[in-house]
């Protein structure tokens, strides 16, 4: 007489690629030792004709910028608005990341959506709306959710994006006014 054993059905998950911790630690330590340090981000952008532009960083492909048909552009990539949400999404899953990593949290999964309110009535200051002022233009609300799993609890990881969207870097540039200028190179 045979006997058949059945197993009990298992669910595997696999891991997403970790940072180093290590190197992590070593970053957090020395701006705990220096907390007024900064970096500077540099890009070069040339514009190739109607709105499509190359955004040249590092040693990296360029990234396009164009803007839709609507709105006098070829549509061959992401609008400006577009690639500032792009921005956003990918430090604040950068954060979420590193803040997971810090507190011994492996992520399986790890997704940020997100949306902007934008208008452009002034036309690019290009005799639209006239009577707007610069916090009446760009951005008017942005919402994010983020779709995260992992070995923790949901409360556990709903602190982790808390904690990462507090010290976003991209986040809080957007939230906080800062000094910027223009001026003909």
């Amino acid at each position: 007489m045979s006997t058949t054993a059945t197993a009990e059905p298992t669910t595997v998950k696999a891991h997403l690629r970790p940072i180093d911790a290590a190197g992590l630690a070593a970053f957090a330590a020395k701006g705990k030792a220096n907390p007024g340090s900064r970096g500077t981000n540099k890009v070069h952008t040339v514009m190739e004709g109607q709105y499509r532009s190359l955004s040249y960083v590092g040693n990296h492909a360029p990234v396009v910028v164009d803007e839709p048909l609507h709105l006098f552009g070829q549509d061959t990539a992401p609008a400006p608005g577009e690639i500032v949400l792009s921005g956003l999404g990918g430090c604040i899953a950068v954060g979420v990341t590193a803040v997971a990593t810090w507190k011994g949290v492996k992520l399986s999964r790890l997704e940020v959506f997100l949306e902007g309110d934008i208008g452009n009535p002034a036309a690019w200051g290009a005799g639209g709306a006239l009577e707007k002022q610069p916090p009446e233009m760009g951005f008017q609300a942005i919402r994010v959710k983020v779709l995260v799993e992992g070995d923790a609890t949901r409360e556990e990881l709903d602190e982790i994006v808390r904690h990462a969207n507090y010290y976003s870097p991209v986040a809080n540039t957007m939230r906080n006014p800062i000094p910027f200028e223009i001026s003909m190179a």
